[in-house]
């Protein structure tokens, strides 16, 4: 079956997920992102005009601020012309069908949607229809879809592993938390596996771990200390509160007790190992203050490579024609 992300040449047209991308795709993103960024790495992101005259369509179905602010920075950056839809106050507040808000709005010259979703499948379900309707200058970046994928999330996951550890076939990394309601575990989980690392962990309570990681290429764990013993990278995650249907935990605080990153915990890992975090934090209840904001924390700098990596996605999807 083909790959819908890709165009007959085997070019980035829409990037869904993360799953099925190929090595070659994925290391040219992360190579692309690394020339937005200043000779500094961490501090300053340069303005070029890639996608100067393309119009941006964020479309957030669901509410988001980390995300959609970073492709909005990003999609300036690349001197593209930004629109944020209002959904609460759109057409589709009003019954409209996805599909038909999809073409309406392309229909007002739109060149790339950058779309968050609910349900699994939408930013699929939208791609699809932008190519069997021969809408090939529009293209489609995944934002985020249910419990499904959030790739760009996991891309510029894998950009901060590969600036701060360079090689990813020695590492172990660990996967903690909430991984039966996050996308991100799952983009993260198959970028690591494409890129060789080799170990991924996952450790969590059972009734926060979905049936089948095993076939993932994972290893699971349910008691922290062991699996965080020996890695080389620590990628904490939220409890989704908010995804959960049922009491699947005792309360917030067993939690912490049980699987919150603390200093005793991360001494477990390498001395050298970084601790990431897709954000937002909970602190307290899965990260401790004193970890989060410590010398081996880089959760604020996978916010600035988020931007330069958002803004490598949209430079290369936008620049391909079918």
């Amino acid at each position: 079956m083909k790959n819908p992300q890709l165009n007959q040449h085997g070019e980035l047209q829409h990037l869904l997920a993360i799953d099925g991308l190929p090595h070659a795709t994925i290391k040219h993103i992360l190579d692309t992102a690394t020339g937005f960024l200043s000779a500094e790495g961490e501090r300053e992101l340069k303005k070029v005009p890639l996608l100067h005259g393309k119009s941006v369509f964020n479309l957030f179905f669901e509410n988001s601020t980390r995300t959609r602010t970073t492709f909005e920075i990003a999609a300036n950056r690349l001197s593209a012309d930004v629109i944020n839809l209002n959904i609460a106050a759109s057409s589709a507040s009003k019954g409209e069908s996805l599909l038909d808000t999809i073409d309406n709005l392309a229909a007002m010259h739109a060149d790339l949607f950058v779309v968050r979703h609910a349900t699994s499948g939408a930013p699929f379900l939208i791609a699809q229809h932008l190519n069997a309707t021969k809408q090939h200058h529009v293209h489609v970046v995944n934002a985020g879809d249910g419990r499904h994928e959030h790739p760009t999330q996991g891309l510029l996951d894998m950009y901060t592993i590969r600036h701060y550890k360079k090689d990813f076939s020695h590492l172990t990394v660990a996967i903690v938390g909430d991984v039966l309601h996050s996308r991100v575990a799952r983009s993260d989980i198959h970028a690591l596996t494409t890129l060789g690392a080799a170990e991924v962990r996952v450790i969590g309570p059972k009734t926060l771990l979905p049936s089948g990681l095993e076939q993932m290429g994972v290893r699971v764990f349910t008691d922290m200390n062991q699996g965080l013993h020996g890695v080389d990278v620590i990628i904490m995650l939220r409890l989704q509160n908010e995804r959960m249907s049922g009491a699947l935990l005792p309360s917030t605080q067993e939690y912490f007790k049980q699987y919150g990153l603390t200093p005793e915990r991360l001494a477990l890992a390498k001395p050298d190992a970084i601790v990431m975090h897709p954000g937002p934090m909970n602190r307290g209840v899965e990260i401790d203050s004193a970890v989060a904001d410590g010398p081996q924390s880089v959760i604020l700098p996978q916010v600035t490579f988020g931007i330069a990596v958002r803004m490598a996605v949209m430079s290369i999807v936008a620049g391909t024609k079918n």
